[in-house]
């Protein structure tokens, strides 16, 4: 590939432990075929969360499997994403994403139930057109401006620069699916599916989603868990680059805007064992008792699942009642007031698979997809009940009725919290360990008290004439 493109440089790229792709880069001579069972030394103590400075030798192993030619380099550039391993032993490092992924796949293996478990996720994301933010001890701010914007009035409007304002806003809420010239990112969109095509990703379809202000999806295939989070990784790689090509600039914050619909990142999922779905039955929505046992893990551990799919302090401002968050923890087909939905778009057995709803993008593609494994895992081998399921609008029920439904956690402390409290199922097969999940609560309750101990604008306005 890399003679064929004329490659110059290779470009060796890998995830760090919050989700982050790191890389380096040399000349296309200095790799061999060695380099993929030798593996290519780096500092693993400059990485967030690896090693300290006394053991900081490591080995990133290139995995041919990933191999693209870069579209946003100016040299021809081929790329090739790693898994780390220690050095001499060669031995899978215990705190790498890709790795871990690796062994949840090879724990699913291990149980007998099935032989590969395939994810689709749909993350969302906002294309902005400028973004302002700063935080100092005596003061704070951020600003995002688009053109699409409700509150966007042309010149002077927040930009940097002077526009004409030509009326086509979407409203809050109203941005599903306004054709132009409400929808203004149309080309870019199409442009990111076209490169992710290039790179391997095998897209569905894009569109613009529910908020204002350039909030849109594009949808790919399902694949093994492995593959589909690299393939996330490459979606937010084409993504950023391609609206910076454009002078825009996108995020996958979970909730950038006051008062509209966040983003997330709904997860199907299903296992299969010799080529046939073990999903499709005759219970409920279709499904057949392994998936319902499924879905039983996904609920008994969704507040567990909370600290590697909602990460961050941000995404407890997504998962509020009444902005289509999936705070319900129930299941129900169709039904997307909860936080399990069993699709029906089709009677093919091979189509039958769980969506759990609460995940957003800024979880790390390869912990989030093990994780919610893990937690499938645990409620099929316990034969865990997900109870009955739900098919009313859960947003709207009565608050008597309401209060009987168990909800999703509102912050990244309560997160932590039930980490400490609930992960022995992680734990099996290796695939998440003891110090990494103390690393982990280490560092999230460093993020979550960096939010709690500092003045937030909102609260001069309430209180500063107390």
């Amino acid at each position: 590939m890399a003679k064929k493109a004329g490659a110059k440089m290779v470009d060796i790229k890998f995830v760090d432990t919050f989700g982050t792709w790191q890389h380096f880069s040399l000349p296309v001579a200095e790799l061999s075929e060695d380099s993929f069972s030798e593996g290519l030394g780096f500092d693993g103590s400059s990485i967030r969360g690896w090693k300290s400075i006394e053991a900081s030798d490591m080995l990133a192993m290139p995995d041919p499997e990933t191999a693209w030619i870069d579209p946003f380099m100016a040299v021809p550039t081929l790329s090739l994403t790693c898994t780390i391993a220690e050095t001499g032993t060669r031995e899978a490092y215990s705190r790498d994403p890709r790795g871990m992924a690796q062994k949840a796949e090879k724990y699913l293996v291990s149980t007998g139930i099935g032989d590969q478990a395939f994810f689709g996720p749909e993350a969302e994301f906002f294309v902005f057109d400028n973004v302002q933010f700063d935080s100092k001890s005596n003061g704070t701010f951020y600003s995002v401006d688009s053109d699409e914007g409700i509150w966007n009035t042309g010149k002077g409007a927040g930009c940097c620069c002077e526009r004409t304002n030509l009326g086509y806003k979407i409203r809050h809420k109203e941005g599903y699916f306004p054709v132009a010239p409400q929808d203004t990112q149309q080309d870019i969109r199409t442009e990111m599916v076209l490169t992710m095509e290039q790179l391997g990703v095998k897209v569905e379809k894009q569109h613009h989603e529910v908020a204002t202000a350039g909030q849109a999806e594009i949808d790919y295939r399902f694949s093994t868990l492995l593959t589909a989070a690299d393939w996330m990784m490459i979606y937010k790689y084409v993504v950023k680059n391609t609206a910076k090509k454009h002078g825009k600039t996108a995020t996958f914050m979970p909730k950038p805007l006051f008062g509209d619909n966040g983003s997330g990142m709904h997860t199907h999922q299903s296992i299969w064992k010799k080529g046939k779905p073990l999903f499709a039955g005759k219970g409920y929505g279709g499904l057949s008792e392994t998936a319902l046992y499924y879905a039983g893990g996904l609920l008994k551990h969704a507040r567990t699942l909370c600290a590697f799919c909602s990460p961050t302090t941000n995404s407890y401002k997504r998962l509020v009642p009444g902005f289509e968050a999936p705070v319900n923890l129930a299941y129900s087909a169709r039904n997307r007031s909860a936080a399990v939905r069993i699709p029906t778009y089709s009677e093919s057995p091979k189509s039958k698979r769980l969506e759990y709803r609460p995940p957003d993008p800024s979880a790390n593609p390869y912990l989030c997809f093990a994780a919610m494994l893990m937690a499938g895992l645990d409620g099929i081998q316990n034969k865990i009940d997900p109870g009955e399921p739900i098919d009313k609008n859960m947003y709207e029920l009565p608050p008597e009725e309401h209060a009987k439904i168990p909800q999703i956690l509102g912050s990244l402390e309560e997160a932590v919290q039930a980490l400490e409290k609930d992960h022995d199922f992680l734990l099996k097969g290796d695939v998440f360990t003891e110090d990494f999940l103390e690393m982990w609560i280490s560092n999230k309750r460093k993020e979550a008290d960096a939010i709690r101990l500092r003045p937030h604008p909102y609260e001069f306005f309430m209180y500063f004439d107390v």
